[in-house]
């Protein structure tokens, strides 16, 4: 009876984390900033001429079958080269996977993006961007353990579990749409601010609410999920030094997450290789999601390269069973600035 007991309260915290984040798991991400296009689309182009990021998330192993999270995305500007311009036009596609427990719910979308940021100066811009894609889930009733299945003692697995998904797989069109402002240092501007970049973003994504139900399409609703985030580069004086900060903020039906704090980057040195200016730097960072986790988080740079890891220490409810233990993720990056 133990055993039992053990196995419905560790289902009950399961549950009860899953309700907290599962409307939002799309982008669960504690490195969010180094996901753009899961961010805002209006990101797109908006501060290198290429980018292009690979990021991977597990959590929960502690608890339960971990959730594993894929991403990938590029983007880039299409007129950078164009002298005399009024606006950067600039494109983004992106890739999204996720799955969650033993019922392998697993969500997959690919979007294609689109952004037209227009210059107020040499130093600011004004951005809009919209998204557009398909969306994909999928759910294996089999791997799951039912109320049914349990004998009054053990769980028996050669009984059925009464359980009948209508549709255990489904797609549906996609579409968001995100406004942007940034400002990047001219590097040629008379006066130097300690102010690197600053970008102020709003987002909105599933606008047009796609349906969300394996049992009956017209019943339930994809929730819009609404982002809105302000980050920083800050130099130091008279240092290598600099401080990042952000916050970020994402609401989808019920479930809100805000997640904020700050870097601290310092230039390790400059080399050049072939003739190529490659600076190194190395960045360590401590983030807070509001009543759920601690974030540490390290990135190092090589030139246009990077690479980031982070682990979260799970600070909420579910901290009786994680004992702390939240998830880790990494993610690589090419970021090539039009010098």
């Amino acid at each position: 009876m133990k055993i039992l007991s053990s196995q419905i309260l560790r289902c009950v915290a399961i549950l009860a984390c899953t309700c907290t984040i599962s409307y939002a798991q799309d982008v669960h991400f504690s490195q969010i900033e180094y996901s753009p296009l899961l961010l805002n689309p209006a990101l797109s182009g908006a501060n290198s001429t290429v980018n292009g990021v690979l990021n991977y998330r597990s959590q929960w192993n502690s608890v339960a079958i971990p959730y594993k999270t894929m991403a990938a995305s590029v983007d880039g500007r299409f007129n950078d080269k164009k002298r005399k311009k009024s606006g950067i036009i600039a494109g983004g596609l992106s890739f999204f996977n996720d799955q969650v427990g033993d019922l392998k719910i697993t969500s997959n979308s690919v979007n294609v993006n689109l952004a037209y940021h227009l210059m107020l100066d040499e130093s600011n811009k004004i951005g809009l961007g919209i998204s557009s894609g398909f969306g994909q889930r999928s759910i294996d009733p089999y791997g799951g353990r039912w109320t049914s299945q349990y004998n009054g003692t053990v769980y028996n697995s050669s009984l059925p579990s009464n359980e009948v998904l209508n549709i255990p797989s489904y797609s549906f069109f996609d579409a968001g749409a995100g406004l942007l402002y940034s400002y990047q240092r001219d590097k040629h501007a008379s006066v130097k601010s300690n102010f690197s970049n600053i970008n102020v973003g709003l987002a909105a994504y599933h606008l047009n609410r796609p349906s969300n139900s394996f049992l009956n399409q017209g019943d339930d609703k994809l929730y819009v999920r609404w982002t809105a985030f302000v980050n920083s580069t800050i130099s130091i004086p008279n240092s290598k030094g600099s401080i990042l900060p952000g916050i970020y903020f994402q609401k989808q039906g019920p479930a809100m997450e805000i997640l904020y704090g700050l870097y601290y980057k310092t230039q390790l040195s400059t080399r050049n290789s072939g003739g190529i200016h490659q600076p190194t730097a190395f960045s360590i960072g401590l983030f807070n999601r509001f009543k759920d986790a601690m974030a540490i988080k390290f990135m190092y740079e090589l030139g246009p390269y990077a690479a980031g890891f982070c682990y979260d220490l799970n600070i909420s409810s579910l901290n009786e069973i994680s004992k702390t233990r939240g998830g880790f993720e990494f993610f690589l990056r090419f970021n090539l600035i039009d010098k």
